[in-house]
């Protein structure tokens, strides 16, 4: 058998490697367990290597207080250390697929809006019921399916790129409706006569010119997200 600790405590197995897991922790080692026959014949020190960039994309969320957090399922002492080099000021450690989906769900619940990033197979429970779910092109296929957003780039710096894209892409929406409905709310009472006792009239195919130019000014400002700059 291989796993953490916990497959020890659920076979009932004694472990005489405490302090060998400790050190191994320390040095921001997940810990493998090889087990044979109700006996410890091997502990396996994993060493995570941290993503390029990783640092910088924390230190930008907090900067734009966006909350991170470390869900994981290694041990805490390993993601206690990850999440202290690169900048993570709260880790939930030691959980399994299902209980990173509950956590998520909770988060939720106290209305936070939740962003799920995440490349494998334990994953995709949270990454399905996060508000966005977001996957890289190298992750796994049912992390890729679960997911509504896929980073094409195998790089962090894309969550920046897809925050900024998308709030700009809100703004310019809220731009839209706004000269829609301006023009609309301006020239149809006019063009109807609604106005008409008070002297005011338009014909009615200056009008539909009016509303050829709230489509094309819609348009234009659309285009203008063309120009959004990418990291």
């Amino acid at each position: 058998m291989l796993g953490n600790s916990k497959i020890l405590e659920k076979f009932e197995i004694s472990n005489n490697h405490i302090e060998d897991e400790k050190n191994l922790s320390n040095n921001g080692n997940s810990i493998v367990y090889v087990v044979k026959d109700k006996e410890i014949i091997s502990i396996i020190g994993v060493n995570d290597i941290l993503r390029e960039n990783a640092k910088e994309v924390i230190s930008e969320l907090n900067k734009n207080k966006i909350q991170t957090i470390m869900l994981t399922g290694d041990n805490a002492k390993t993601a206690e250390k990850i999440a202290k080099d690169i900048g993570i000021t709260k880790v939930i450690a030691n959980v399994m697929p299902t209980e990173k989906a509950e956590t998520i769900k909770r988060l939720k619940s106290e209305n936070n809006f939740v962003m799920m990033c995440g490349d494998g197979i334990n994953d995709s429970p949270a990454l399905t019921v996060s508000d966005v779910g977001v996957s890289v092109n190298t992750g796994t296929d049912i992390a890729i399916d679960s997911s509504e957003v896929i980073l094409t780039r195998n790089d962090l710096v894309s969550i920046i790129n897809l925050i900024n894209i998308s709030k700009k892409t809100i703004k310019n929406i809220k731009q839209n409706l706004f000269w829609a409905f301006f023009y609309n709310l301006l020239m149809i009472p006019i063009a109807v006569g609604a106005l008409k006792p008070f002297g005011i009239t338009i014909n009615p195919m200056l009008a539909s010119l009016a509303m050829v130019l709230s489509s094309i000014t819609v348009i234009l400002n659309a285009l203008r997200l063309k120009r959004i700059k990418l990291n």
